[in-house]
């Protein structure tokens, strides 16, 4: 390229922060609206029906609450910076009230008579929340260390996992009682004892035909279309929905054009140190979401999150919840349905997110049109929400992949940490089994398990002396950890992996004097990088230590067949007699015993094949492959003993046990 050309090259745009023309950013935002709305208005409709708010009073409490997620998706995808302080991490994530606080400000409320004249107190200790959050940001970022992939990649799991009932929930038509919640209080829409029909062909046939009509769009179409296709399922099922059943369109008639929620229109704030207190506690819940959070959207759009980051998207969080406080509204986090869309459609900007919190401010002050939005049937939005639930959970996943599950450790914490979030969505009345003050760690199956998730993280990892993962097990049968290893003689050292190198003096040493390791990836590497940076010598003298199955001494050949893998079972005289040939004429073309790694073969005829196929390569490419075969040996030994060391991963590695060889 010339410099002219190079010169008048546009500089290369961040997906994160790029642009897309009106149109597109327009269709984009609103796809997001519609995937949020349900999840953004629900937490109010619950609030104020059970505190037995007026119906005028829980209007506002919604439009409160739209407004307020539209500033606070604005602070979060857009930005802003005072003074040292920067607000906002400038990603693609929309902020909505939060799950978690439902059942606390429902209590404060309850403190206080409940009905109207109780939010004063609710809103108090939000805003008083809310400040301290935003002042303590920065030390929770601190402490990011302590939330490494093993924990955001759990909480992820669980909170997509969780909230998959949700979206089953809508789309069997919104039958109430959805684990985690108390719904005995009225909702608006919905009859005594709830209106979903899990037997309902109709419920059925409008949200598998959502889910049917997004992965249509997906695999059958590209571009433009692909990427919108969660907003054309909701739209499409949407239509089909009023054109074939009965709608009721009188909330869009009866809804005022204009209304604009004004700071304190439900009285002044009233403070309390133990709802200040509680709200706390949810918004430890909250951090530890968004900061999932943070991450998932971090590993979407390929953006490493730094603690700085973490402080921003803390710090907007607590202004977010001041803010809404002030308005009529609720603490406030980042909504996962988002994340999930983000991953569902590819599309990466933050400024399409910004589109969406404007749309989210106009239905704020427009209630006839968040009206119209709210006419979006349950089964339809259930449909669409089963897939984006779904991909937040496969996020967690995909950050567990990266997760080194050979370590038991990491293996106690993501299990415990699932299974206890799984045990209380299952069953939310275990709250009424705990002390009152410990019900608020069991507040929801996100909340247990997330705080699982983190507890068994600091125990196994952070508190006491940390020995490292356990490697493999000493002659007493006692597990050896990997700082024992680094401080082991080298005498030690040897009588513990002399099987992995065949006892080879020389690459014991070079393995020693890599010490210390960091990991048991690092210890395996050594064993890799002795075998490569060895001399001829001592590569032949290597090859030459290994049993060879065409040598004339009985007792050497009967060594070399003891050490295939049981997985082959015994061969029959046929294969017997032709491994014992293909060997003889090795040993006679090449000078040294044939070798080969049978645990990537599938079965003696395989086996077989690969042994006559090297028959052909000339001295120097079979010596190269050789030694590839060994260095797969190495590490299939190796990994049998990490394996042996941590018996609760053992079962996934029983099946490839390596023996011998």
């Amino acid at each position: 390229m010339s410099t002219a050309e190079a010169a008048t090259t546009p500089p290369r745009i961040d997906p994160v922060d790029e642009v897309p023309p009106v149109p597109r950013l327009l269709t984009y935002g609103f796809q997001h609206v519609a995937a949020f709305y349900a999840g953004a208005v629900i937490v109010p409709i619950i609030i104020g029906g059970a505190l037995g708010v007026s119906g005028a009073d829980m209007i506002k409490l919604i439009q409160a609450d739209l407004l307020t997620c539209g500033i606070a998706s604005l602070l979060q995808a857009v930005g802003i910076k005072i003074g040292r302080f920067r607000i906002g991490v400038q990603l693609p994530l929309l902020q909505g009230v939060a799950f978690a606080g439902v059942a606390p400000l429902i209590a404060i409320g309850f403190d206080h008579g409940g009905g109207s004249a109780a939010l004063p107190f609710i809103f108090g200790a939000v805003i008083v929340s809310g400040i301290l959050f935003f002042l303590l940001a920065p030390y929770i970022a601190k402490i990011v260390r302590f939330f490494p992939p093993v924990v955001t990649g759990t909480v992820l799991t669980i909170i997509g996992v969780t909230l998959m009932p949700v979206a089953a929930n809508h789309a069997i038509g919104g039958q109430l009682g959805l684990p985690g919640f108390d719904w005995s209080y009225p909702v608006m829409g919905a009859s005594e004892g709830g209106h979903g029909d899990p037997s309902s062909s109709i419920n059925f046939y409008f949200a598998i035909g959502t889910i049917i009509t997004i992965l249509v769009l997906q695999r059958f179409f590209t571009g433009f279309l692909a990427t919108i296709a969660v907003l054309l399922g909701l739209v499409g099922g949407s239509v089909v929905w009023f054109l074939t059943q009965d709608t009721d369109f009188t909330p869009v008639k009866e809804a005022g054009w204009f209304w604009f929620s004004t700071p304190f229109h439900f009285g002044m704030p009233q403070v309390t140190l133990s709802g200040v207190i509680l709200v706390l506690l949810v918004m430890t819940i909250t951090a530890v979401e968004t900061i999932g959070s943070l991450y998932a959207v971090g590993e979407i759009v390929d953006r490493r999150v730094a603690q700085d980051d973490v402080a921003a998207a803390l710090r907007a969080d607590g202004v977010s919840t001041t803010i809404g406080g002030s308005m009529g509204s609720f603490p406030y986090t980042c909504f996962s349905e988002n994340i999930g869309l983000v991953r569902v459609t590819g599309v990466k900007s933050r400024w399409i997110v910004a589109t969406a919190a404007v749309f989210m401010i106009v239905l704020g002050l427009f209630p006839k049109a968040a009206a119209v939005v709210s006419l979006i049937p349950e089964p339809v939005l259930g449909g669409s929400a089963l897939m984006l639930f779904a991909a937040v959970a496969v996020v967690g996943i995909q950050l567990l992949g990266g997760v080194d599950f050979n370590d038991h450790r990491n293996l106690i914490v993501a299990g415990t940490g699932i299974a206890v979030g799984m045990y209380v969505m299952a069953f939310p009345g275990v709250t009424q089994a705990v002390p009152s003050w410990l019900e608020w760690y069991f507040s929801g199956g996100i909340a247990a398990g997330a705080f699982t998730t983190i507890l068994l993280n600091l125990v196994f990892f952070h508190i006491g002396r940390d020995r490292g993962p356990a490697v493999t097990t000493g002659s007493d049968g006692d597990l050896i950890h990997l700082d024992e290893i680094n401080e082991m003689s080298r005498e030690e050292f040897g009588d513990t992996f002399a099987a992995v190198v065949q006892g080879q003096d020389w690459a014991l040493d070079v393995v020693y004097g890599l010490r210390p390791f960091a990991s048991p990836m690092a210890l395996g590497e050594a064993f890799q990088d002795a075998l490569l940076t060895a001399t001829n010598d001592e590569q032949d003298a290597l090859i030459d230590s290994y049993a060879d199955f065409g040598s004339d001494d009985p007792d050497e050949q009967a060594e070399a067949m003891a050490s295939i893998d049981p997985l082959f079972g015994q061969p029959s005289y046929t294969e017997h007699d032709e491994l014992i040939e293909v060997a003889k004429a090795h040993r006679e073309k090449f000078g040294f015993p044939l070798i080969i790694s049978e645990r990537d073969e599938a079965s003696y005829a395989q086996m077989l094949g690969s042994y006559w196929a090297r028959m052909d390569n000339s001295v120097a490419a079979e010596r190269q492959e050789t030694l590839i075969e060994i260095s797969k040996i190495f590490n299939h030994r190796f990994n049998k003993l990490v394996a042996d060391a941590n018996p609760i991963s053992t079962a996934r590695f029983q099946r490839f046990t390596e023996v011998g060889r």
